[in-house]
């Protein structure tokens, strides 16, 4: 059953009405079978009987539709100007962006073939659109994206989905369906960055950081305290694991408990590594906090080289290289030395930095300058008591001064010891050590790195390790601009899936740093991203003479500035979204002078 729309001529003029119409089968085949004629309808009434229809006739998605398509908007049109207004203003230039990177990654094609269509009302793949647009252009909960940021955009025309549509439970179940396919994700985005930019995957970049939860999490086994990044050890967190590109593409990651210590993680990412983009001779390039020996060897049994930090106390066996010559340039600033390690089969790359010695002394001296003032105090204290005080007291009281000045704590020794001279029983006393001192001086600004890659210049491996600054920067923009912190979900497969798409969104953000730098437009997404929030659309509504108002969604003309953005971009904003349509117009609201 479903309403049919009529026309007849009478006196000169066209007028449409309506009939409520079945389909039924006949000897000719199938034909259409008056039940009641209902005259002329508005769209509200159109709307009613659209309800009885539903209540009356409960029928399958592929059954006729109860309205056929509105009346098109003629090419000429008379207007009244003075009723002309605008109205229904929503946010286009920064959804309309994410929405054609992520048309450029194909995350569309990729989520389709993951998600078939089923009975689901909305695509699986459109939904997951809707999270990863919100995460990248405004992050905030399941709630606010379906009740305060998706009304205020034009999304609903640029993805089809009515704003009724798009509710938290929707939104839910859509992190749900998506989590489960996370690897073929994985696995199609390092492909077309491979085909967008060429991007290589033979070195990569390794990194761990944490984010924490606010509430107890009390069914999430992950969650877990541990040494927080965030400066949060009052929470319970988890430990991200990002793998990228040299130019900070991301390719993989994983979820570990938050207590899981660094140095175990590096076998699991390797494994998953490989089994997302094949077993590769990768050059992986690790902080120092993950680069244990056991795990040295586990690359090395892989095929796989490696650059990575080495703690400074390494140094002492390689004095002599510090004094002695041969130190090439590899940036303003900074020189590198090889020297070949003692089995032969490494190679330890000695890097020093004038900004970095400088910055190193003046730590030493601050805290130096601050021990002595703190024992100057403390013995000052204990000449001028009135009575014995406690030994172990005054040694604790010591300690936490060290503590508190680690930097520079064993450049001095401190003694305490009871002397008769004194009321208080105890004689505070301290020497500087000459050794400490030398070295220091010595090793101010100085670093190691270790390598197993042969036929490198020193110059290369230390661009190669500076790399590692992609990863830093990468979670930096995933915790500030896209708000991966802190997560409120409370069951562990909804903290997964929240990962999930805040990684969706890196990837969208930067791919858009790559667009930019191959534009000519630097490598700040931000600002971009800001400038083009600016662009909004709106709906203006054309009073008619025929009683009716056309209805047109219009894109706001860029500025120069903009303009100059998109040109350079190679982006083409469409001057309106959909279709001109007919809507009733609105009677006015009658003015009532209140007394």
């Amino acid at each position: 059953m479903f309403l049919k729309r009529l026309t007849r001529a009478k006196d000169g003029k066209r007028h449409q009405y309506w009939a409520l119409v079945e389909s039924v089968r006949t000897a000719r085949g199938p034909r259409h079978r008056v039940v009641t004629y209902l005259g002329e309808l508005r769209a509200g009434q159109q709307a009613g009987w659209a309800d009885v229809r539903n209540l009356l006739d409960r029928v399958g998605p592929d059954t006729l539709p109860l309205f056929p398509e509105t009346e098109p908007v003629p090419e000429a049109v008379h207007v009244h100007l003075r009723g002309v207004r605008v109205q229904g203003v929503r946010e286009f230039g920064d959804v309309y962006l994410g929405w054609r990177i992520w048309q450029m990654l194909k995350l569309d094609e990729c989520l389709s073939a993951c998600l078939p269509s089923g009975r689901e009302d909305v695509p699986w793949s459109l939904m997951a659109a809707v999270l990863t647009l919100a995460r990248f252009c405004e992050p905030g909960s399941e709630l606010a994206t379906a009740e305060r940021w998706y009304p205020r955009t034009a999304l609903a025309e640029l993805l089809g989905i009515p704003v009724e549509q798009v509710n938290p439970d929707r939104l839910y179940r859509t992190l749900d369906a998506v989590l489960p396919h996370k690897a073929a994700i994985e696995r199609h985005l390092g492909e077309r960055f491979r085909t967008l930019f060429d991007a290589s995957l033979d070195l990569v970049l390794y990194d761990l950081t944490s984010t924490y939860f606010e509430g107890e999490e009390a069914g999430n086994p992950q969650a877990k305290r541990g040494y927080s990044r965030d400066g949060r050890p009052d929470c319970v967190q988890v430990v991200i694991a990002l793998v990228v590109t040299r130019e900070g593409l991301p390719l993989s990651y994983d979820v570990f408990a938050g207590n899981r210590p660094d140095v175990t993680t590096l076998e699991d990412v390797v494994a998953a590594m490989e089994s997302k983009h094949g077993a590769m001779a990768h050059v992986w390039v690790v902080d120092r906090g993950i680069a244990s020996e056991k795990n040295l060897a586990f690359l090395r049994s892989r095929g796989a080289s490696y650059v990575v930090g080495t703690p400074k106390s390494r140094l002492k066996g390689l004095e002599g290289a510090l004094v002695e010559g041969g130190w090439a340039e590899a940036a303003p600033g900074v020189e590198v030395k090889a020297v070949a390690g003692p089995e032969g089969t490494e190679t330890f790359v000695v890097c020093r930095s004038k900004q970095r010695a400088l910055k190193e002394h003046a730590m030493h001296e601050r805290f130096r300058v601050r021990i002595e003032a703190g024992l100057t105090k403390l013995a000052g204290r204990l000449t001028t008591a009135r009575r014995r005080m406690d030994r172990g007291k005054v040694e604790r009281q010591v300690g936490r001064l060290l503590e508190r000045n680690a930097h520079a704590g064993r450049a001095f020794e401190i003694r305490v010891e009871d002397t008769a001279e004194a009321a208080s029983g105890l004689k505070l006393t301290w020497t500087m050590d000459p050794a400490w001192s030398a070295w220091a001086q010595l090793t101010e600004g100085h670093y190691l790195l270790r390598t197993n890659l042969e036929g490198w210049t020193p110059a290369a491996l230390w661009q190669t390790y500076i790399q590692l600054t992609q990863a830093e920067a990468a979670f930096r923009a995933v915790k500030s601009d896209l708000a991966i912190r802190p997560i409120w979900h409370q069951r562990e497969e909804r903290v997964q899936a929240h990962i999930l798409f805040s990684f969706l969104a890196f990837a969208l953000w930067k791919t858009l740093e790559q667009w930019m730098s191959r534009s000519g437009l630097g490598s700040a997404p931000r600002p971009l991203r800001e400038e083009m929030a600016r662009l909004k659309v709106a709906e203006v509504r054309l009073p008619t003479s025929t009683g009716r108002e056309i209805s047109l969604q219009c894109v706001t003309q860029p500025d120069p500035a903009q303009q100059q953005l998109l040109t350079r971009l190679g982006v083409q904003l469409p001057q309106r979204l959909g279709q001109p349509r007919w809507v009733d117009a609105v009677p006015p609201a009658p003015f009532r002078l209140k007394m």
